[in-house]
């Protein structure tokens, strides 16, 4: 739910139609994988684990990281982000031009690009992404909330085989950035778009044949609830800077596993080559680097976030003809005084030290400090204070009127409510255990569930049926990116999504800022924005922030080639890493 910040890139003008600002990079036509014993680099498998089986394998209706860790791999964009930087480079297109006045973009595709079944991929599949799939109205895809601009979408159009144009609405500030989004095959998908069945398709009981894209690895085998394993894509596009044809690895193995704890053990005990760590895995690996051959990162602030989100959707199933949420309890979680008094009652400090060993960093804003530039740390802070969440609760009238430890609304509802996270998310849960203590200390019943991931993600985005939840968004470095979650109309939307008009003065007010600041190419104007932004959801509190983790991975000393980085990781390289000839 996923993506906070970057430096912009600037739009030159030009005295002709078209003003190129093309980059280009050592990348040539796919060719044929040399023999192993050509090259020592080829060959060899990384090894990684997952808590979660993918709920799909169709990127443009993914939602959550389950399905996207898996799409990343198999799909490319035309562009991507240089992890180190944070600039835009090419990918899939070559080089790119826009005319003066900022609205119309050529994109030149490289030559010789294939699907990883061999068929060509032309402009035709570019054209069918957006027009077909991302703006189609029946296709739930967030990215559509991405690419539309005060309500107008893009207008896509093929010129040739290998360019595709782009005619914006208006001026839109991400839009190189935006370009990394995943480019589907036609010849594969058009049929289900057609009979209507696309929402359908790709999904995890597909046969892996039938899963095309272009990206270093393509899936050849996945066992639910055992393991997913891909091979190198034979016509995966990018040559290293030797002229090498890519990816050196054969295989990518994700096993799938119980949870964390698994991980880490499978690590430790040499199943798994790389693994993210909690702050409380940092005391037990750190110092066993050298006996087990191994490097631990610090990377700082993850780009990702921990938060409590009440359910705020006042609409009626159309099964049940109920509401989604408890009437009293929607009024409940719809009164900002008790989500104020909810903030001030959370202990973030005792969070940081017993789930993250002190290893992480109080969250008050909806970007990370590792955002950058657009990252506001000015922003309304909620100090742990039980004596002041107490009082803004009983001026909000929920008072303990009959002595029995709960406290109850002016109408003498106990207030008692459900809080969900994720079984398989050790940190969350831990989490969840801390803020169910806290607002105990209110007069709060909180009955605690963990469930499966992905039955967690169906109550957020179909039956809404929660109440209170604790669950995380994925960050990144461009702040509209975050519009499928902040806008009113949102697919993600969580606490109150897909709303026909904005519900509340302060949404409509988001609305506006996303609506401007996409439209704004002046890097200093959009920050004051965002900043805003940032702001009202500080003092609004449709989330209410814990901690951030710190950023660790480990990664066995076993691989060359390896750069790891706090945006990417230490596999935003994959198609470039090799395994050392020690190891072989």
């Amino acid at each position: 739910m996923p993506n906070p910040n970057n430096p912009f890139l600037r739009l030159p003008l030009r005295q002709r139609l078209f003003a190129s600002i093309a980059v280009f990079v050592l990348f040539a036509v796919p060719a044929a994988v040399p023999a192993e014993n050509a090259n020592p680099k080829y060959g060899g498998q990384l090894v990684l684990a997952t808590t979660s089986d993918p709920k799909s394998f169709n990127a443009i209706i993914a939602k959550e990281t389950s399905t996207t860790a898996v799409t990343n791999l198999i799909f490319d964009g035309l562009t991507t982000v240089d992890v180190f930087t944070l600039k835009v480079k090419p990918q899939l297109a070559e080089r790119w031009e826009v005319s003066e006045d900022g609205l119309t973009w050529r994109f030149y595709l490289r030559k010789g690009l294939r699907w990883s079944d061999g068929v060509p991929l032309t402009a035709e599949d570019v054209v069918f992404t957006f027009n077909d799939l991302i703006y189609n109205d029946a296709i739930p895809s967030s990215s559509r909330d991405i690419f539309t601009v005060d309500g107008q979408i893009f207008k896509v159009s093929k010129i040739d085989d290998q360019t595709v144009e782009f005619v914006l609405p208006c001026k839109f500030a991400p839009f190189l950035r935006g370009m990394s989004q995943e480019i589907l095959p036609k010849h594969k998908l058009q049929a289900a778009v057609r009979e209507g069945k696309f929402n359908f398709t790709w999904g995890i009981d597909t046969d892996p044949k039938e899963i095309v894209g272009t990206g270093a690895f393509r899936l050849r085998e996945y066992r639910p609830g055992e393991r997913l394993v891909f091979e190198r894509n034979p016509y995966y596009w990018k040559r290293s800077a030797e002229g090498d044809a890519l990816p050196y690895l054969d295989r990518l193995v994700y096993l799938i596993v119980q949870n964390v704890d698994t991980v880490i053990l499978k690590f430790l005990e040499g199943e798994v080559d790389t693994c993210g760590l909690r702050g409380a895995d940092y005391p037990l690996l750190k110092p066993r680097e050298k006996k087990g051959n191994f490097t631990v990162y610090d990377a700082g602030p993850d780009f990702g976030s921990n938060f409590l989100a009440f359910n705020q959707n006042p609409g009626i199933n159309p099964k049940t003809q109920k509401p989604f949420v408890d009437p009293k309890k929607l009024s409940w979680f719809t009164n900002r005084e008790f989500r104020r008094a909810v903030a001030h009652a959370i202990d973030k400090q005792k969070m940081i030290e017993i789930v993250q060993n002190g290893l992480g960093y109080p969250q008050d804003s909806s970007m990370s400090p590792s955002a950058g530039f657009f990252y506001n740390p000015d922003v309304e802070k909620y100090d742990y204070d039980l004596a002041l969440a107490r009082e803004i609760l009983s001026k909000a009238g929920f008072i303990d009127r009959d002595n029995d430890g709960i406290v109850e609304n002016e109408a003498g509802h106990p207030v008692e409510f459900n809080l969900y996270t994720n079984a398989s998310g050790n940190e969350r849960v831990q989490i969840a255990g801390i803020v169910r203590h806290d607002l105990e200390q209110l007069g709060m019943k909180v009955n605690f569930v963990a469930v499966e991931f992905n039955a967690l993600v169906g109550k957020l985005t179909s039956n809404y049926d929660w109440d209170a939840i604790i669950l995380g968004l994925t960050g990144g470095v461009e702040p509209h990116f975050g519009n499928n979650v902040w806008s009113s109309s949102g697919q993600l939307h969580l606490w109150n999504p897909k709303q026909k008009s904005p519900g509340t003065d302060w949404e409509k007010r988001t609305d506006e800022i996303f609506k401007l600041g996409v439209q704004e190419l002046d890097e200093s104007k959009r920050k004051v924005l965002y900043d805003e932004h940032q702001l009202i959801v500080s003092r609004e509190l449709p989330v209410i922030y814990t901690i951030l983790e710190a950023n660790l991975f480990a990664v066995r000393n076993k691989f060359g080639n390896l750069h790891p980085s706090g945006y990417g990781g230490a596999l935003h390289n994959i198609e470039e890493i090799y395994i050392l000839p020690d190891y072989k």
